[in-house]
C-alpha cells in the first residue's frame, strides 16, 4: 500500500489537466486614433451620445485592413444608449472619462434571447441588448487608464424588484461568437444584471478590471464565460449583489441541444465577494458542460457562500477536471456548496431523466476566517457527485462548540488530507475515482 500522500499525488497527476498558455496573451496597439468628440459627443452626463458612438464605429470599420482603429473616449461623462462595436476596434477610456448607461429602457436595443437558453435571464421571451455589445466580432480591445462604465442599473434592480421589467435586463459589455477579445484597465459600476459577459465566444482575456455593484442589487454578476472556451480573468476585484464569477454553459434542453461547453477557464489572482450568492459559482446552466477550469490565488471576502457548484435534474450536462488552490476566505457564510437540486427550468420542456454529472472536483491548499459552514455536497440518488477531492484545508468556524458539524453531505464520494473541521464520512474514504489510483 502507498503512502496516503502518494494515492493522492498519482491521484491527481492522472485526472488533473495541466493548463497554461490562456492567460499569457496581450492586445496589440492601434495606431489610427479618433476621438468620439469628432462625432458630434458631449460629455456632460445629459446629452445622449447613442449616435455618435454608433457613427464612430461605423467610421472605425474603414481601419479594418490597416490593423485597425481606436475610439478615444476623453474625460467627461458620456450618456449613452446601448451600441454595437465592429472587428479591429479598440474602445480606450481616458481615466477620467465616464460611460454613463441610459436609464430609459427605449434607449436599450430589444435582441432575441440566446438559442442555449431559450429566453433571458429574467423574463422568457426577448431581452435587452448589453450597453457595448459584439457580436460574431475578432480582434476587439476594451480598456483604458482605469477609465469607469457606470450602468446605473438602480432603475433596473427596481423594476426586477417590482416585477415590471419589459424584457429581461440588459448587461455592461457581452461578446457573442466572437474571438480574441480584451477587456482591461477599466472600472465597471452598478450593471443592470451581468457586468461582463462571453458567450458563444474564443480567446478572451479579462486583466486588471474592478467590477462592483451594491450589495442589495438582486442577481447582479460580475463576470460570466458562458459556452466560451480559453478564457483568462487575472488581478481583477469583482463584489457583486450575488455572483462574482459565474461560469455557465446553456440552460435545460436548450442548451443541451446547443451543445457548446465552457472549457479551458483559468482565474488567477483575484478579490471577489457574492454578497447574496457566491464569489465563485459554476451553474447551474451548465447544461452545455463546463471543464477543464484553473483557478486559483483567490482572495473572497464577506460572501454568503464562497465556491459554489449548482445543477439539478433535468440539465444534464457536466461540471468535471475543476482545479481550485490557494483560496483565502474572510466572512463567509458556507465554504464549499455543491447542489444537485439548485434552480429553476424555463420551461417545462425540459427532460426530467436529464441527469447532470458532478466529477472530478478538487479543492486545495485553502483558509478561511470566520467561517460559519464548512460544507454541503448534495449529490442526487440518480446522479451522484463522484470523485471529489478536498486537501490542506484549514477553516475556522465561528461559534461553533462541534466544528464537525459543520459538514453535510449525501450522495457524494471523495477523498480528503488535513482538512479542518474534518469532513464527512463520505469524503474521507478513498472507494472513487481518485482513490483507484492506488492500485495503478
Amino acid at each position: 500500500m502507498m503512502p496516503v500522500e502518494l494515492v493522492l499525488l498519482v491521484a491527481l497527476s492522472c485526472v488533473i489537466p495541466i493548463y497554461g498558455g490562456v492567460c499569457d496573451q496581450r492586445p496589440k496597439m492601434r495606431e489610427h486614433i479618433m476621438r468620439i468628440t469628432e462625432f458630434g459627443a458631449v460629455g456632460d452626463g445629459k446629452t445622449l451620445n447613442t449616435l455618435a458612438f454608433q457613427n464612430a464605429v461605423f467610421s472605425l470599420k474603414s481601419y479594418a485592413d490597416k490593423g485597425g482603429a481606436q475610439l478615444f473616449v476623453p474625460p467627461g461623462r458620456w450618456l449613452t444608449g446601448s451600441f454595437n462595436l465592429t472587428s479591429h476596434i479598440t474602445l480606450f477610456l481616458d481615466k477620467d472619462a465616464v460611460i454613463l448607461a441610459s436609464q430609459d429602457p427605449s434607449h436599450w436595443q430589444v435582441v432575441d434571447p440566446l438559442p442555449s437558453y431559450g429566453q433571458g435571464v429574467d423574463l422568457p421571451g426577448k431581452r435587452y441588448m448589453s450597453l457595448i455589445n459584439g457580436d460574431t466580432l475578432h480582434d476587439v480591445i476594451i480598456t483604458g487608464d482605469n477609465g469607469t462604465i457606470d450602468g446605473q442599473g438602480l432603475v433596473w434592480w427596481d423594476r426586477f424588484n417590482t416585477n415590471s421589467l419589459e424584457y429581461s435586463r440588459p448587461h455592461l459589455i457581452e461578446f457573442v461568437s466572437s474571438e480574441n477579445v480584451f477587456v482591461s484597465n477599466l472600472t465597471f459600476l452598478n450593471a443592470p444584471a451581468y457586468t461582463i459577459h462571453s458567450v458563444y465566444s474564443n480567446n478572451v482575456y479579462i486583466h486588471n478590471v474592478t467590477a462592483n455593484t451594491s450589495p442589495e442589487s438582486p442577481y447582479t454578476i460580475g463576470i460570466v464565460p458562458d459556452s466560451s472556451v480559453n478564457m483568462c480573468i487575472q488581478d481583477s476585484t469583482i463584489k457583486m449583489g450575488y455572483d462574482a464569477i459565474s461560469l455557465k454553459s446553456g440552460w435545460d434542453q436548450y442548451g443541451i441541444s446547443y451543445a457548446r461547453a465552457t472549457a479551458n477557464v483559468e482565474i488567477r489572482n483575484v478579490h471577489l465577494g457574492g454578497a447574496s450568492g457566491s464569489s465563485i459559482s459554476f451553474g447551474s446552466e451548465m447544461s452545455g458542460g463546463i471543464s477543464d477550469v484553473e483557478v486559483k490565488d483567490v482572495h473572497i471576502h464577506n460572501s454568503l457562500t464562497g465556491i459554489a457548484f449548482r445543477t439539478t435534474k433535468g440539465r444534464g450536462g457536466y461540471i468535471k477536471e475543476i482545479d481550485i488552490s490557494n483560496v483565502h476566505m474572510v466572512n463567509v457564510g458556507t465554504a464549499f456548496i455543491a447542489n444537485g437540486s439548485f434552480g429553476t427550468h424555463p420551461d417545462s420542456g425540459f427532460d426530467e431523466n436529464a441527469f447532470p454529472l458532478v466529477s472530478h472536483i478538487r479543492l486545495h491548499d485553502m483558509v478561511g476566517e470566520n467561517i460559519s459552514i464548512a460544507g454541503g455536497f448534495f449529490g442526487t440518488k440518480e446522479s451522484p457527485f463522484t470523485s471529489i477531492i478536498l486537501s490542506n484545508i484549514s477553516l475556522s468556524i465561528k461559534n461553533s462548540d462541534s466544528p464537525v458539524d459543520s459538514w453535510q453531505c449525501s450522495y457524494v464520494d471523495g477523498s480528503s488530507e488535513s482538512v479542518v473541521p474534518e469532513p464527512c464520512p463520505e469524503l474521507k474514504s478513498f472507494d472513487s475515482d481518485y482513490g483507484r489510483a492506488e492500485s495503478l
